[in-house]
């Protein structure tokens, strides 16, 4: 580089101004790396065979890496897996052709903390006008997509219970108006049931964020659809918010579907309700629950399982941290529920 040419006073000309301008490049160096540090997007460079280059701060953070040198020219794809993986390679084969392209996948961190991310994948050009390294940046929407995916499970529980809904009218219709009644006390019983339904429902959609004992949850669910061939019977025990949603959007599937296939779709069947709280060594006290229903329609094991069934055995077993199983007996379903009760009384914090 050749010497700079001298001012009037012999100082090199333009010093002060290269000074200037090597701080702000410094400068600029330092609030770039802050940037990239306190971003929680996960930045980083790519060779044209989409190797490991570069991995920002932030990005090393919410990825869990502690060591990037131990992921330098790894094969970026294969952190990828099944359609992740074929969507990073051909982002790959998008960049080198110098387009821009973006999806949506899963995805481990260095830790294996599963992870749905949103990429971003952009060709780096050269001087001369061709791609030179990729740039791709990750979001991690993992909250986002949870949220989605529990919105579309409350759209389906609600298509759901809206059809058990106009199936319970029709039931209790179809055994309210028979021939042998007279009509005018057929839409007197026909309007109280449908009242009881109604109140059914308040109680079932107002449990949400509040505790209820279970003798009042059971006590809603008999006036409805048992007819008084609903019994049940166990301690007084009330339970924390979480699981009175829970046990009440149960109760109310077990029930309704009692009227439309099981003991309580004809005259003579019955349903068992107890519980009882036992203790058990190496567990503490457990919470017992069984529904057993008799005298219905001869009963068999469906070909597939429905969304009615998923929501009892899976999501009950979720709320309760514990063990639910239905069994599909000859005599009528079995339904059991195994919790800690600890469970069942604490509030979450």
């Amino acid at each position: 580089m050749p010497p700079l040419p001298d001012s009037p006073n012999g100082s090199p000309a333009y010093s002060g101004e290269t000074r200037i301008g090597n701080r702000e490049v410094m400068a600029n160096s330092r609030f770039m790396q802050s940037v990239l540090a306190a971003s929680d997007d996960c930045i980083k460079i790519l060779s044209l065979e989409g190797k490991l280059l570069f991995m920002s701060e932030g990005g090393q953070r919410v990825m869990e890496v502690e060591d990037f040198d131990a992921l330098r020219g790894c094969p970026w794809p294969d952190f990828w897996a099944g359609a992740g993986l074929a969507e990073a390679q051909a982002s790959i084969a998008a960049a080198v052709a110098g387009r821009s392209s973006r999806f949506l996948a899963a995805a481990n961190t260095a830790k294996g903390t599963p992870k749905f991310w949103d990429v971003k994948v952009s060709p780096i050009f050269g001087a001369d006008g061709q791609p030179e390294t990729i740039l791709s940046v990750s979001r991690d929407i993992t909250e986002l997509k949870r949220s989605e995916d529990e919105q579309r499970l409350l759209a389906q529980e609600l298509r759901h219970r809206v059809k058990n809904i106009l199936m319970l009218v029709r039931v209790i219709a179809n055994q309210t108006i028979r021939t042998d009644v007279p009509a005018e006390t057929a839409r007197e019983k026909f309007s109280a049931r449908l009242m009881a339904l109604a109140e059914s429902q308040d109680r079932l959609t107002s449990t949400n964020g509040a505790r209820a004992e279970l003798h009042a949850l059971l006590d809603a669910v008999s006036t409805t659809h048992g007819g008084g061939r609903l019994h049940f019977s166990g301690p007084k025990l009330e339970l924390n918010s979480r699981c009175t949603l829970a046990m009440a959007m149960a109760l109310h599937e077990l029930a309704t579907n009692a009227m439309k296939y099981g003991a309580l779709s004809n005259e003579n069947g019955h349903v068992e309700v107890t519980w009882r709280v036992v203790e058990v060594a190496e567990k503490g006290s457990q919470f017992h629950f069984t529904w057993t229903e008799d005298g219905g329609p001869p009963v068999q094991q469906p070909s597939s399982t429905g969304f009615g069934s998923r929501l009892i055995e899976k999501a009950l077993a979720g709320y309760f941290l514990g063990a639910a199983r239905i069994d599909y007996r000859p005599g009528g379903l079995f339904f059991e529920l195994e919790a800690p009760m600890d469970a069942l009384t604490r509030e979450d914090t």
